[in-house]
C-alpha cells in the first residue's frame, strides 16, 4: 500500500488503477454494444430477461419501499442531493479534481445511456425507451467515483486500487439494477446495460480530466 494522500493536483485515475480499470472499460463499452445490437428495436423481454425476472420474484411491501428509495437517488432531486454532499466531500478534502470528476464522471455517464436510448430503440411499456439504464449508469458511477477518490486518498497499490473501484461499482450497480428489474421499471439486461456504460465511461472521463489537469497552461493557471 502507497502512502501518497491525495492533493489538489493528484490525479484522479493514478498508474496503479489506470491499466486494469482500462481493460474493464474496453470490455464494457464492447458488452453495451452487443447488447445494444442484440436487443435494439425490440419491445420485450429476452429468455435472460424472463428467467432474471422470475428468480428475483414479488419483492413484498417492504422490499418494494427499500427498491423505491434507491430508485428515487436516480431521479432529479435525489441524484442531485447525493452529487451535491459527494462534490462538498471532496471540496473538504482540498481535492477539487475529485469533484470535477464527480460531477464529469456522473454527467457523461447518464448522458451516453441518453444518447444511446433512442439509437437502440429497445422498448418497455408499450413504448418507454428502456436501454441502457440511466438510473444503474448513475449509480454505479456514483459509486466507481467515491472508491476512486478513496482509493487515492488512501494511496492504494496495483491490487487493492482496481478491486476497491470494481467492488463500489458493482454494488451500486447491484443496488439499482436490482430496485429497477423488482420495479419493472427495466429488463435485467437494460440494468447490464447501463452497469457497463458507466464501467466504460467513468475510467475515461478520469483519464481526460488528469491530461486536462496536468498540461503546463493548465498548471500555469
Amino acid at each position: 500500500m502507497g502512502r501518497n494522500h491525495a492533493g489538489p493536483g493528484r490525479p484522479v485515475l493514478p498508474g496503479p488503477v489506470r491499466g486494469r480499470l482500462g481493460a474493464v472499460a474496453g470490455l464494457a463499452a464492447t458488452a453495451v454494444a452487443v447488447l445494444g445490437a442484440w436487443y435494439g428495436g425490440t419491445g420485450g423481454p429476452g429468455g435472460v430477461d424472463v428467467r432474471v425476472r422470475s428468480l428475483l420474484g414479488d419483492p413484498g411491501p417492504s422490499w418494494r419501499e427499500l427498491a423505491e428509495g434507491a430508485d428515487f437517488l436516480g431521479e432529479p432531486a435525489g441524484a442531485a442531493v447525493l452529487v451535491a454532499v459527494g462534490v462538498l466531500g471532496c471540496l473538504v478534502a482540498r481535492w477539487p479534481r475529485a469533484a470535477v470528476l464527480l460531477v464529469g464522471g456522473v454527467g457523461a455517464s447518464v448522458a451516453a445511456t441518453t444518447l444511446l436510448k433512442p439509437v437502440v430503440g429497445r422498448t418497455i411499456h408499450g413504448g418507454y425507451l428502456a436501454f441502457p439504464s440511466g438510473h444503474t449508469a448513475f449509480l454505479t458511477a456514483f459509486a466507481l467515483v467515491v472508491a476512486l477518490v478513496a482509493s487515492g486518498r488512501l494511496g492504494l497499490g496495483r491490487t487493492a486500487g482496481p478491486s476497491l473501484v470494481l467492488a463500489a461499482g458493482a454494488a451500486g450497480g447491484a443496488v439499482m439494477g436490482w430496485a429497477q428489474v423488482v420495479l419493472d421499471a427495466h429488463y435485467p439486461t437494460d440494468v447490464l446495460g447501463g452497469w457497463c456504460t458507466a464501467l466504460a465511461v467513468v475510467p475515461a472521463v478520469a483519464r481526460s480530466i488528469d491530461r486536462l489537469a496536468d498540461t503546463p497552461d493548465a498548471q500555469r493557471s
